[in-house]
């Protein structure tokens, strides 16, 4: 395995393999190696784990750039100690390194309020197969209008390009922060208290909706919505108000509140680390559709509920090609988020594309057009 230590070597590196048509498994990690697919046996192994510088950070302008390499953790840890953060929430997050999280486009239960990666990431460096680094996008918040190359790279699992340096901007934390945790008898009845407050004037960072089953990982039983606020503390006060109307409820502050969001966004890690064989489904959605996907599901599952993306957890691979092929056809967008190693036979991890699948062909053979990087992954079909 390379290990380049810096965003030169790591060009360096891509260049020297691609001279040689070496084919190349590029990771930082590995904490998310079962996800869209794994990696196809290379010649060469490339980690960005040893990028880990801090490149510059100015709070006062709210932004900061670092290299790949990073451990997530690590960089939450740096920009909370000024009362700022990154409001993606991965899974892995203790694992992962920032080059992972933007690679896979990870996010967790506040995309509702603050978005995804491409909401967050200013600006970017990477290194390409022909030795170059190219650098997209700056260190502010507001860039001029045009093509951004960096955005090619959010989501592209490491078969474009190697990413080296990532720079974001930050978010001020809430001045305070509350969660709530209401329990329904049915399904129907979480699904209308959560279209009330759609429908409200609340704006919650995050409303996960949990089936009886994922549930009982924070000390539930039964159907149940999970609400992040913040604001002032009249603000707040506020959301009390309002949720003690849709039924009791269990309020948490402090580390009991960060406690539960933990449990949460590391759900699907610790499904993973229990069932070896098993596979975490995603199906997305309109808003409207998210109880009747959630009613699809057999076992655990939960939902960014305000964002219309929805997480089956099966132990088996049959049974998720079994589910796949029950709701083909709905209007759903389909793919298997995570799978055992290798591949289950049988188990499509990306049943229908869309339209824009020719485009995403053609950024390949642009970036890469002798195959060599990260095979297999993008669900098998990159």
């Amino acid at each position: 395995m390379l290990t380049p230590h810096t965003p030169e070597e790591l060009a360096e590196a891509l260049a020297a393999a691609a001279a040689r048509k070496q084919t190349i498994a590029l990771g930082g990690n590995g904490s998310k190696r079962r996800m869209a697919g794994p990696i196809a046996p290379s010649d060469l192994e490339i980690s960005t784990a040893a990028l880990k510088r801090t490149l510059d950070y100015e709070p006062r302008d709210l932004t900061v750039s670092v290299e790949a390499g990073m451990p997530w953790c690590e960089l939450a840890h740096l920009v909370s100690g000024n009362g700022q953060m990154i409001p993606l929430d991965p899974p892995f997050a203790g694992t992962a390194t920032v080059g992972g999280v933007i690679a896979s486009n990870s996010s967790g239960p506040r995309r509702r309020l603050y978005g995804t990666a491409r909401d967050l990431v200013i600006g970017m460096k990477f290194a390409t197969l022909e030795g170059k680094l190219v650098q997209s996008g700056g260190m502010v918040v507001k860039n001029v209008a045009g093509l951004d190359m960096g955005k090619l790279m959010i989501g592209s699992f490491g078969t474009l390009a190697a990413v080296a340096v990532v720079n974001f901007k930050l978010t001020p934390a809430p001045e305070a922060e509350r969660s709530f945790l209401l329990e329904f008898d049915s399904l129907a009845r979480a699904a209308a208290a959560r279209d009330g407050v759609l429908k409200s004037v609340l704006q919650p960072a995050a409303i996960d909706l949990l089936s009886p089953d994922a549930a009982a990982a924070v000390g539930a039983y039964s159907w149940t919505l999970a609400f992040r606020v913040g604001g002032n503390e009249p603000v707040i006060a506020r959301y009390e108000r309002e949720f003690a109307a849709l039924g009791d409820s269990a309020v948490l502050a402090g580390e009991r509140q960060e406690q539960l969001w933990r449990q949460i966004q590391n759900f699907t890690p610790h499904f993973l680390q229990q069932n070896a064989e098993g596979v975490v489904a995603r199906a997305s959605c309109a808003l409207k559709d998210v109880e009747a996907v959630m009613a699809t599901f057999p076992g655990a599952a939960v939902a960014r509920a305000g964002s219309g993306v929805c997480y089956g957890y099966f132990a088996r691979a049959e049974a998720a090609a079994s589910w796949m092929a029950a709701v083909a056809g709905r209007g759903w967008k389909l793919a298997v988020e995570f799978s055992a190693e290798p591949r289950p036979d049988g188990l499509d991890l990306w049943p229908a594309p869309g339209s824009d699948f020719e485009v995403m062909k053609r950024v390949k053979q642009m970036f890469d057009p002798d195959g060599l990087l990260n095979r297999g992954r993008l669900y098998r079909r990159i």
